[in-house]
């Protein structure tokens, strides 16, 4: 059996589902940045790393993420942009990450400088850092119409309990947190509570980095995997990650053109149900 999403799929090239703070529509797979994007000023790279962009929007994607912390990358993205002519669909996210409260503004508005958008989308407070002042920076910003969306992260299982807090006491639009077939702690309080708070989440390293890809693929995709439309582990993976319904979208890196085309391709057609899900874990957890 497939699963539905409830209404929340959409015709196309690929699955949407609506931010839940404001019902925009987001396709469920976005592009990472950290290290692929992150070539300093390697012109070849660069141009390189435009072509993913490019394939990324001709494929429906929107969602692209960046931080402070990711070397080049914001610059990088710039280059990409201009190159490419500002795609319209672009939904840009970055984040605030600096210890000090009061250098966060000038922070954010070197990125901004560095991606030459005129405003972000979302902005996060990385990693929770100094998360007290940077949290009312960008709610502040939000209310004075200079950003759309705020949210905060964590990545590889870090700070959850802390995270839960801030989600229960502040009017956050997105989270973004690890979350893939093997590393599933946060589908036991975090997604159930963005859920509830209508908080939309975004999903880091999907495939550990790389490392769980080069795991699997020791291994065969199983004979039942074309169910779900799967034609690699990294659609398959994919495919587990946003079949959660509390999942908004994941953000995949890649370097390459037909890795970022692949990544896009998982989020069309079927998506597992909880039963194919349970199967999913069972038959990699067992390799």
């Amino acid at each position: 059996m497939m699963w539905s999403l409830a209404g929340d799929a959409q015709p196309g090239p690929g699955l949407t589902r609506p931010i839940p703070s404001t019902g925009e529509a987001l396709p469920l797979v976005g592009l990472g940045t950290w290290i692929t994007f992150n070539v300093g000023r390697d012109i070849e790279a660069r141009d390189s790393s435009a072509e993913v962009m490019r394939a990324f929007f001709e494929a429906g994607g929107r969602l692209i993420d960046s931080s402070p912390m990711y070397g080049s990358s914001q610059e990088v993205i710039g280059y990409g942009l201009q190159k490419l002519g500002r795609h319209p669909r672009l939904f840009s996210a970055d984040k605030v990450w600096t210890s000090s409260g009061s250098d966060g503004p000038s922070q954010i508005e070197e990125s901004r400088r560095r991606w030459r958008v005129p405003r972000f989308d979302l902005l996060q407070v990385h990693n929770l850092l100094s998360w007290e002042v940077h949290l009312g920076t960008l709610l502040a910003m939000k209310a004075a119409g200079e950003v759309r969306y705020v949210g905060i992260t964590t990545s590889e299982g870090r700070r959850h309990r802390e995270f839960e807090r801030v989600m229960r006491q502040h009017p956050l639009d997105f989270i973004q947190v690890t979350y893939n077939i093997l590393d599933r702690e946060v589908e036991d309080r975090i997604l159930p509570l963005a859920a509830e708070r209508g908080i939309g989440v975004i999903v880091n390293r999907p495939f550990r980095q790389g490392a769980l890809i080069d795991r699997l693929e020791r291994h065969p995709l199983p004979p039942w995997a074309p169910e779900i439309g799967a034609r690699s582990w990294a659609q398959f993976i994919l495919k587990f990650i946003l079949s959660h319904p509390a999942v908004t979208c994941a953000i995949p890196a890649t370097t390459r053109v037909d890795h970022v085309r692949e990544n896009v391709a998982a989020a069309a057609g079927p998506l597992p149900d909880p039963t194919m899900r349970a199967r999913m874990t069972a038959y990699v957890e067992g390799l």
